[in-house]
């Protein structure tokens, strides 16, 4: 006699088989030996946050800075049901409390000094009790040029921008590359590039990008893109390069900027960012 599975027993099977935990906010990307997390957070200052999960646990990077997305993020990260062995804070720290976080050389001190600390109590002052306390755990950090295995999964820690924060190009599992502002087919803003000398400088990352054999780029703002989305900065770049030569002024320069990419996304920053790059 042949069974007959109805509509209803079809379903709880596929639910059964189903073990991820579903949120919308998170997209997934599959690595050779890993599976990465990706978490748009929606906040206030665009940032993104990632969770790694490797045959062996689970690592965090860049986690929340907001209270209600760290509640989300954490729900998400219990609900895949593995220990994290290793908290990552590359350009961005957030809620990882008085547990222990890996940094790249140099970005532990850097966090609590200067123009970083003035940026993270201007953070306080403004969003209030919206964010988390400061992190307070003790900080391992890690050399660039070197390498550190986290869950089974490989992650190779280079230097990133040398115009920016002294956090890392990393790459984990050979396959994604994660940096403090993810590529994106849209202008460029004054935090992104806030002088003449930061053009070169994101330039030589670009091209570090794409040699680093990577096929997935990650930003501590922006989220994922793909190597279409490197090109494509690449290409601006390039082209706000060659337009700073050839014009002498913030106005003309901005005016050549936004005749080259019509109706491209963030138009609205150009003149701030013409400002930056010439004073």
């Amino acid at each position: 006699m042949k069974k007959v599975l109805t509509l209803s027993t079809i379903l709880i099977m596929a639910l059964s088989c189903n073990t991820k935990p579903q949120n919308p906010k998170f997209t997934e990307i599959s690595l050779p030996n890993a599976t990465v997390y990706v978490y748009n957070t929606g906040d206030a200052l665009g940032d993104a946050s990632y969770i790694v999960e490797g045959k062996k646990g689970l690592v965090t990077i860049e986690t929340p800075l907001f209270k209600e997305n760290l509640v989300e993020f954490e729900q998400f990260v219990k609900e895949l049901g593995k220990p994290v062995v290793a908290e990552l804070a590359n350009y961005h720290v957030g809620g990882t409390h008085d547990r222990p976080v890996v940094m790249a050389e140099g970005m532990g001190t850097f966090t609590k000094e200067g123009a970083y600390a003035a940026m993270m109590a201007g953070f306080q002052q403004g969003f209030g009790d919206a964010i988390v306390d400061l992190p307070t755990g003790k900080v391992t950090e890690i050399p660039f040029g070197g390498k550190a295995t986290y869950a089974g999964v490989n992650f190779e820690f280079n230097h990133g921008s040398a115009a920016d924060f002294p956090g890392a190009a990393i790459l984990i599992d050979g396959t994604a590359l994660l940096t403090h502002w993810a590529p994106a087919k849209a202008h460029m803003n004054n935090l992104q590039l806030g002088s003449a000398a930061a053009v070169d400088a994101e330039l030589d990352l670009l091209q570090a990008m794409k040699a680093s054999g990577a096929k997935y780029f990650l930003g501590g703002h922006g989220g994922a893109a793909d190597a279409e989305a490197l090109a494509f900065k690449t290409a601006y770049v390039t082209t706000v390069k060659e337009l700073l030569v050839q014009y002498d002024n913030a106005a003309a320069f901005a005016q050549a900027l936004k005749a080259a990419y019509p109706g491209l996304p963030g138009e609205e920053g150009v003149d701030a960012l013409a400002e930056a790059l010439y004073k």
